[in-house]
């Protein structure tokens, strides 16, 4: 399989987000899709999610011992009303005015979250981070913080289990609703084909850095993480206004 070189650029930047998200459950679409936009606006959105579902099965499949089905069920009911909320938006609004608003709010939650309160993992807090997930993930496609918001005090080896199997179960039902649309065709597939090796070696990756880089708390990551999400369609939607 030849690559050209805004294809090689293209795994590579794949192979970076795999990394990070592999080793603290998110990152992945929130490094990767803007720069896979700017190198060809048709890796986003299908090509993307079909190598993000790979991912995530990998990593269901390799924390199956962590995994609790039952704790994330509400996490993953609670995002279909949310995707239905955030297309609602987008019908309603401008895509700045959506960035902007939906920028604010994020970050609102994640200095919140930094300076005054600590969000624990309940049931409650799983619906909420669920929707939002859905919802902010449909109308600006980073829907990864709000949960992983929630998930940030816990043990960063159970945190990215059910953080995989959450993502899994959202980004089939966003490829079905993609297929049903007539936006993911055979040129897509062909596209997330070579970016496949990505996720392997990215993984790899991972599992080889666990030696030399211990990660006990996720919270500094997941907040970085989250204000850098709130930042982006901030800036863009303020810039678009």
């Amino acid at each position: 399989m030849l690559y050209t070189p805004p294809e090689l650029l293209a795994l590579l930047v794949v192979t970076a987000g795999v990394f990070v998200q592999s080793r603290i459950g998110i990152g992945y679409g929130l490094l990767a899709a803007p720069i896979l936009f700017q190198i060809d606006p048709a890796y986003v959105p299908g090509p993307i999610l079909v190598v993000g579902f790979c991912l995530s099965t990998l990593m269901v499949m390799q924390s199956a011992q962590q995994l609790r089905w039952r704790r994330v069920l509400p996490a993953i009911i609670a995002r279909a009303p949310g995707a239905g909320v955030g297309a609602l938006l987008v019908q309603l609004l401008s895509q700045a005015l959506l960035g902007v608003l939906l920028g604010l709010a994020l970050l609102l939650a994640t200095l919140l979250s930094w300076r005054t309160f600590k969000l624990r993992t309940t049931p409650r807090s799983l619906v909420t981070g669920g929707f939002f997930s859905g919802l902010i993930g449909t109308a600006t496609g980073i829907g990864g913080p709000p949960i992983a918001l929630v998930y940030q005090q816990q043990d960063p080896a159970i945190a990215r289990a059910e953080l995989a199997a959450f993502f899994l179960v959202g980004t089939l039902i966003s490829l079905a609703m993609l297929f049903g649309a007539g936006q993911l065709g055979e040129e897509h597939l062909w596209l997330a084909l070579k970016l496949l090796p990505g996720v392997l070696l990215g993984n790899s990756l991972s599992y080889l850095s666990e030696r030399y880089w211990q990660i006990n708390n996720l919270k500094p990551w997941v907040l970085v993480l989250s204000l850098l999400a709130a930042l982006l369609p901030l800036s863009q939607g303020v810039s678009n206004l």
